[in-house]
């Protein structure tokens, strides 16, 4: 019987020695292994075997967070015997800093940050979660210190790019590196946020005060434009009509000169040489101009020119020219 409870005891060690001897690692993981409490080794994803009790996985504190029922975040730790080398992201609460005009503002920022040396963050930092808060926290009041309330609001990516190279250098000889840092919200106190809504209101109707303006101002140009453009279209129309109508009267006067020309050789030619011709051009010029002056139903005055005897003398000589060349 006692033979039977040594076999089982004997039976039972071997298998919790086997048990706690093979160990799984997933991919993506690594565990430390300290023999006797001093550094051994470091185990890669696949299946491996420890001496138990002698060998033993190093455990390390990491930092979760989780929101309450009520909303309210919380932070707890816990022991882990295997270290993630992924990325990681760390969602880091919200702090008050102060900018350099004493302005009192709320920064909430991500993290993200990946563990390159599983043994320097083993043995090199007791809390890596908690210590890069920590070095975040004093690095953005360094920062942020340094800067005008309203410079906060527009150089977030130079915050970030600079933040991020500041934890990156102070972080290496954890074994991590940190790829970027991302800064969500800025919230200004309640009396500043009211004052820059303000602000920001004035800025806008100063803006648009300004555009319309401007717009105004475009379309007075404009419509000035437009109508010294018509002007002068319409100045240029008028002295094109008056060239052709001064041209036209001109060439009308031309034909009227010829027509007279032609009519009064025609003339001279019917005459010959019977009589002067001059005479005759004269005297009939003479009684066309009386016949103008006579007419008119007003007119009731009957005269006698001044030079009556040198037309009757006109008339004369027609009559003769008339009778000669009959």
């Amino acid at each position: 019987m006692i033979a039977v409870i040594l076999w089982i005891l004997v039976l039972s060690f071997v298998i919790m020695f086997s048990v706690r001897g093979f160990k799984v690692v997933q991919q993506a993981e690594v565990m430390i292994i300290e023999r006797l409490g001093k550094f051994k080794k470091i185990l890669g994803p696949g299946l491996h075997f420890i001496i138990p009790v002698i060998d033993n996985p190093r455990g390390i504190y990491w930092k979760h967070v989780q929101k309450g029922s009520n909303g309210k975040v919380y932070g707890y730790y816990v022991v882990k015997d295997r270290i993630d080398l992924r990325e990681c992201v760390y969602d880091f609460p919200r702090q008050n800093v102060i900018t350099r005009d004493n302005a009192g503002i709320g920064i909430n920022a991500l993290i993200y940050f990946q563990i390159v040396d599983p043994k320097s963050v083993t043995y090199e930092i007791q809390n890596l979660p908690e210590a890069i808060e920590k070095l975040t926290q004093a690095t953005l009041r360094n920062i942020i210190g340094e800067m005008d309330l309203d410079e906060t609001f527009v150089s977030r990516g130079k915050i970030n790019e600079k933040l991020r190279i500041i934890l990156d250098d102070a972080s290496q000889k954890w074994g991590i590196k940190v790829n970027r840092v991302e800064l969500q919200d800025i919230i200004p106190p309640a009396d500043i946020q009211t004052a820059m809504e303000k602000q920001m209101k004035a800025e806008r109707d100063k803006r648009a005060a300004i555009l319309e303006a401007e717009g105004l101002k475009q379309s007075a140009i404009l419509k000035a434009q437009g109508e010294k453009e018509a002007q002068i279209n319409r100045a240029e129309g008028e002295k094109q009509a008056a060239i052709l109508i001064a041209e036209g009267n001109a060439e009308a006067r031309i034909r009227e000169a010829q027509g007279e020309a032609s009519a009064i050789e025609k003339v001279v030619a019917a005459i010959g040489n019977v009589g002067p011709a001059d005479k005759y051009l004269i005297a009939m010029k003479y009684i066309e101009t009386l016949n103008s002056i006579a007419q008119g139903q007003n007119n009731k005055v009957v005269y006698m020119p001044y030079e009556a005897t040198g037309v009757l003398s006109s008339i004369d000589g027609i009559k003769q020219m008339l009778d000669a060349k009959k």
